[in-house]
């Protein structure tokens, strides 16, 4: 049996990720209470197995706090009954919650005469960070929309192969910020750069001028070496202490040019090892 408990802030796409999950198959339910969990094990997946062979269950911060900092105990539970549990914890950047709060005109959960927006995040991170902790997926979604966390969730739960680690390669600028989720961070910066090349500054590393030129470059090749010596090394532990899942980010200035060339070199070597490799370019996206 597999049980997926989707977590995470207020805002974040927890609703988008249960959506797509039923879509992959999945029994979904909505804000269980942390308290309730043990008889739903126990009364409910135990005895129907068939119905609730692959079931999602969100878990968010309108539980009680004290239920939650138990949650501990939860997962011992779990995994004394035998079933397959992951924890997906979603999460986003304060300006970007904010925003998406002030488009929709939703109200926070934690928020009430006396409690501001600004502080009901504050409070809910920290609520939730028993979840968190035993996360083996997070998930920014600072930068994405709905059609690409969709995707995401397709690509990284529920049509994955869970028999294998999942891995996924993401490029990105860092102008832009560091992505979150990220397990392993490269830098790009070091090598030549494309874009003080006027006839190569308005293309990216997907472009076949870009690509010649970076390899061209021998420092480009000796990175991609590097990173792929240490990921082929380290990987394989990760893998064998149970780890379904890792984020490999490369990033260069603005996302464009040296870190998805680089992206793109890697995932060409790895996708021969490994049958779930997923790759995302976030300033592309973005660009498109």
């Amino acid at each position: 049996m597999k049980l997926l408990i989707v977590s995470g802030l207020s805002g974040s796409g927890k609703s988008i990720a249960l959506d797509t999950l039923e879509d992959c198959g999945y029994y979904c339910i909505d804000n269980l209470p942390v308290t309730l969990l043990a008889d739903f094990i126990n009364h409910v997946m135990l005895v129907d197995t068939q119905t609730y062979a692959k079931t999602a269950i969100g878990i968010d911060a309108r539980n009680q706090t004290e239920s939650l900092a138990n949650f501990s105990d939860s997962m011992g539970l779990i995994h004394s009954k035998g079933i397959d549990c992951e924890v997906i914890f979603m999460q986003a950047e304060e300006a970007t919650l904010l925003k998406r709060y002030s488009e929709t005109r939703r109200k926070h959960p934690l928020t009430n005469v006396n409690v501001p927006l600004k502080e009901a995040l504050k409070i809910e991170r920290d609520m939730l960070t028993p979840i968190a902790r035993h996360a083996s997926v997070i998930i920014d979604t600072s930068r994405t929309h709905y059609h690409q966390l969709r995707e995401l969730i397709k690509d990284q739960i529920g049509e994955r192969n869970i028999k294998h680690i999942s891995l996924q390669f993401q490029s990105f600028g860092f102008k832009h910020g560091v992505p979150l989720d990220a397990d392993f961070v490269f830098d790009a910066r070091a090598l030549p750069n494309p874009y003080w090349i006027p006839e190569l500054r308005g293309l990216t590393g997907k472009d076949q001028e870009v690509i010649r030129f970076l390899q061209e470059q021998p420092l480009a090749s000796e990175l991609a070496q590097d990173i792929t010596d240490f990921l082929a090394r380290w990987i394989p532990r990760f893998e064998a202490e149970g780890r379904t899942y890792l984020t490999v980010a490369i990033g260069c200035t603005g996302g464009q040019h040296r870190s998805v060339y680089l992206v793109d070199s890697l995932i060409s070597l790895f996708n021969n090892t490994y049958s779930n490799v997923i790759v995302r370019h976030r300033e592309l996206l973005n660009r498109a």
